[in-house]
């Protein structure tokens, strides 16, 4: 139920973002409800004023008004979140952030890929690696990355359910499954 209403919330701004007449970014727009987001996981004394009912949403308005325009937030995103404290929805920012972001993905043609690697990668084998990705998909890439230090070396690549192993564990697995093919 509360991802459904998250998705609705999240579907509505990604249309109002995505209108030919709107004046921000997508990139800008995530990156505000982001911030946002990250404003209200960090102060327990907003969080609790803005979901107490017995505070006025005038004065939940007033109060994330000044906060927003400190935070040079856009109109649009200011009112949205206005919107979520009309109807009483703020407690569910985080789902809708993370439900925004994933929506205006796929909206500017975006797969994305969960790529879990030995070490940090630097900038020029992540984007390497996106290439390549890209490459083999056909579709532009969205990569979020991990470390596992449990990996002896390479990077796992999750896109959806597919995976695609270029860690020496999963080309040692590879080997060691041709060896006994041909053994056999």
């Amino acid at each position: 139920m509360a991802a459904a209403v998250a998705n609705r919330y999240a579907r509505a701004l990604v249309d109002v973002v995505t209108a030919s007449t709107s004046t921000v970014q997508p990139e800008d727009a995530v990156r505000q409800l982001r911030a946002v987001d990250e404003m209200l996981a960090g102060s327990s004394e907003l969080r609790i004023a803005l979901l107490t009912p017995a505070i006025s949403n005038t004065r939940k308005r007033a109060v994330m008004g000044r906060l927003l325009e400190e935070m040079s937030v856009s109109d649009l995103i200011r009112n949205f979140v206005f919107v979520i404290i009309n109807h009483r929805r703020i407690g569910m920012l985080g789902e809708m952030t993370e439900a925004f972001d994933l929506l205006m993905d796929q909206r500017l043609g975006f797969v994305r890929a969960e790529v879990t690697s030995a070490a940090a990668l630097d900038a020029r084998r992540s984007a390497s690696l996106e290439a390549e990705l890209s490459r083999l998909t056909g579709k532009r890439m969205r990569l979020r990355f991990a470390v596992d230090s449990s990996l002896l070396g390479g990077a796992v690549a999750r896109i959806g359910s597919t995976v695609f192993d270029g860690s020496i564990r999963g080309q040692l697995q590879q080997l060691r499954r041709q060896l006994i093919d041909s053994a056999g």
